[in-house]
């Protein structure tokens, strides 16, 4: 008997320019009751000027399990690392509009 239970397999197509990915030391987070958006921003030291490199979109549901699989993945990279220090930054003054939450 065949087993119809299986998973099917989905296949995942990786752009080359994709693939390179975005530096980011910095992501803004906004919500609203249907949706997370997060702002993947790049900032250089003495530069007054930063852009949003890369903005993702989710929902509620995914950013929650976004969440859950990054702190996974930090427990074992920390496992097998140690722990990652989390060093204390001055506040970045911004002007982005509306309200925000930084990560």
């Amino acid at each position: 008997m065949e087993d119809n239970n299986k998973d099917p397999q989905l296949n995942i197509e990786l752009d080359q320019e994709i693939a390179d990915g975005t530096y980011s030391n910095l992501a803004i987070i906004n919500h609203s009751v249907s949706e997370f958006i997060v702002d993947f921003i790049n900032i250089m030291p003495g530069v007054p000027k930063a852009k949003v490199k890369s903005r993702i979109i989710l929902t509620p549901q995914h950013a929650k399990r976004l969440s859950k699989a990054l702190a996974d993945n930090i427990r074992k990279f920390e496992q097998a690392h140690g722990e990652i220090k989390d060093y204390e930054q001055p506040p970045i003054p911004m002007n982005f509009g509306g309200t925000t939450g930084e990560a």
